[in-house]
């Protein structure tokens, strides 16, 4: 009986349009009254929630995220895809994706990606004669790459929820998110053949070179933030701050879009931004709290070995049960939840633990773009003016291209393990 309070409270409230955060903090209010607990466990384990050592480097990733991007690294980004891929055919969505790719180093998270290079990318497909439906598609799949490539946000928040490694968790998710970015280029080409999108002219070598001169910034942090937490000179957060110090100095003095008065209200823009997402995590852990005090992972666990011990069949089981989770729930949400206690079935199957971290975040944030709730659907349409459904529909292709990434991945772990295992031995 409370079970079914506590999801149809946290149902209803999804329902009505609430929050994630307010969705979880009603549930679990409803399921402590019921059940007769004293609401002060609702600050103790959020508090205890929020209190992580590793938490820290989210506030400082996003603060180097906003520096950067209002310094103006959106432009050059795009600038040097457009020169690198823009005269192939259907070359201003090729260039959103390798904008995207180069545009994961900084954000780490696909909803920033997505207003971000949408912003510029989706008028001008427009313009250049691009289904706006298409371009909105295109823009939301290519966020998801943000996440999986270094720094993650979601990663990062793995790590604190089961003590794995961030550093590996990074590695683990470079080649992965190039594969995705890859397959997503493919995808964009063959639907551009089949629809006769414009191609345009070849800039040459010069302007490639010219480009990449301001993209090359935005590369350097991802190898910075990388190599720094891998060759052990300092940790996650430590990388967090120094991002931030970097993203300060090169939006100030090399891409000269911010000025020193407007870094306060960036600051204040990443706090506000930084702080919903920390709140969310521990509202999330009073939730978690409470299916562990009832068991759900237990069962959970319980009901997947009874159907199969078979590490390729649970592998399965976890893919489908995270892709439909990800369809109404929102991603961080759902990586708090269900994330620990599918680990524990995953490593007593023999799956490597940063193996399945590597996997299980690939596909939540195929969630972002899957319909009914797809976050990056919602804000790439806004942009692009168009319907909901006219993005769903035209975002099937690069779903599936997805999908089969994912299955690569799930089913492949050299392709997520060999760069953890080439630095940490």
């Amino acid at each position: 009986m409370l079970i079914a309070l506590l999801f149809g409270t946290f149902a209803l409230a999804l329902l009505i349009g609430a929050p994630v955060l307010i969705a979880l903090g009603l549930a679990s209010a409803a399921y402590l009254i019921g059940a007769d607990i004293d609401l002060a466990v609702v600050p103790q384990f959020m508090y205890a929630g929020m209190d992580s050592f590793v938490l820290l480097c989210i506030p400082g990733f996003v603060l180097a995220g906003n520096l950067m991007n209002g310094g103006g690294i959106t432009d050059q980004i795009v600038r040097f895809g457009n020169a690198l891929v823009g005269h192939i055919r259907g070359g201003l969505g090729l260039a959103n994706v390798t904008g995207s790719m180069i545009f994961a180093g900084i954000s780490g998270t696909a909803v920033a990606e997505t207003a971000s290079i949408g912003a510029v990318m989706i008028p001008a497909m427009r313009k250049s004669g691009y289904d706006a439906p298409f371009a909105a598609a295109v823009t939301a799949a290519a966020s998801t790459v943000g996440p999986i490539i270094p720094p993650s946000v979601p990663m990062i928040i793995a790590g604190t929820l089961t003590g794995l490694s961030v550093g590996k968790m990074f590695l683990a998710g470079a080649i992965p998110g190039l594969l995705l970015g890859l397959g997503m280029m493919l995808t964009v080409y063959i639907i551009a053949t089949k629809r006769g999108y414009p191609k345009g002219k070849w800039a040459g070598f010069g302007e490639i070179l010219r480009s990449s001169r301001g993209a090359v910034w935005a590369i350097l942090m991802t190898a910075l933030i990388l190599f720094g937490i891998v060759g052990g000179f300092f940790t996650p957060t430590e990388a967090s701050i120094v991002s931030a110090l970097y993203a300060l100095i090169v939006g100030l003095f090399i891409y000269k879009g911010i000025t020193l008065r407007q870094v306060p209200g960036i600051i204040i823009e990443s706090a506000i931004g930084s702080g919903a997402l920390i709140l969310l995590v521990g509202m999330a852990n009073v939730f978690g709290w409470i299916l562990t005090s009832e068991q759900i992972p237990q069962a959970i666990a319980n009901a997947m070995l009874s159907v199969s011990s078979n590490k390729y069949v649970i592998i399965l089981m976890i893919n489908v049960l995270l892709l439909i989770v990800g369809t109404f729930m929102e991603t961080i949400a759902a990586l708090i939840i269900l994330f620990p206690p599918l680990l524990a079935v995953a490593t007593q199957v023999g799956i490597n633990p940063i193996h399945f971290a590597t996997f299980a975040v690939l596909n939540l944030m195929i969630g972002l773009t899957t319909p009914p709730v797809g976050v990056c659907l919602f804000v790439a349409g806004n942009i692009g003016k168009v319907s909901l459904a006219q993005v769903s529909r035209a975002i099937w292709p690069f779903l599936a291209c997805n999908i089969i990434i994912l299955l690569l991945v799930s089913y492949l772990p050299q392709i997520s393990l060999w760069l953890p295992g080439l630095f940490y031995k």
